[in-house]
């Protein structure tokens, strides 16, 4: 995992060089918002939905 401490809130920081970008949009409290530009082609999800889903599709393959 790569830390990346920013100077200033909205800074992006560039991924490769395909145009995806991450930037901090807000932070309250103890939530932060990420803003994520990215090619139509590439899917962004959070992690907790895609294990929702894998959950979901293994209980359905098993019948439960």
């Amino acid at each position: 995992m790569l830390v990346i401490s920013l100077e200033n809130r909205g800074e992006p920081v560039l991924i490769g060089s395909d145009g995806i970008s991450v930037q901090v949009v807000d932070i309250r409290g103890g939530r932060v918002r990420l803003g994520i530009v990215a090619p139509k082609e590439v899917k962004v999800l959070r992690k907790g939905l895609v294990d929702r889903q894998d959950g979901n599709q293994e209980s359905t393959e098993k019948g439960v």
